[in-house]
């Protein structure tokens, strides 16, 4: 299985950036797929999940919006009106069941390789 996340980059406060998410090797449309970012010196984080329906953590809801092409094997994160906090390393990942623990990094079974987004002030 691969994950190859990619689209990030350095923009200002407000601005927009879309990420990607390409998937090989695994039956993606029966895959929880989710988003996750780490910042320099603090522990990884969820951001959001998608399967039939949505989770977002509170801090990027209203502002991030995750979406799956299942024809193109592709999970999105479109950022709109970013933040300095927003400063992560954001990596995709997989797993196969829908629900609550879509929120846990712990329950997911496959990672990608993260995208950098800098965010300046």
């Amino acid at each position: 299985v691969q994950l190859q996340a990619s689209g990030g980059g350095l923009v200002q406060a407000g601005d927009s950036l879309r990420l990607s998410c390409a998937a090989s090797g695994l039956t993606f449309s029966s895959y929880v797929m989710g988003w996750f970012r780490q910042a320099p010196g603090k522990e990884r984080e969820f951001v959001a999940a998608i399967m039939w329906s949505t989770y977002y953590a509170d801090s990027v809801k209203g502002r991030f919006t995750i979406s799956r092409d299942n024809a193109k094997n592709t999970v999105y994160l479109q950022m709109n009106s970013l933040k300095p906090e927003d400063t992560a390393v954001y990596y995709c990942a997989a797993r196969r069941n829908w629900g609550p623990n879509s929120r846990n990094q712990h329950d997911y079974d496959y990672w990608g390789q993260g995208t950098q987004v800098t965010v300046s002030s």
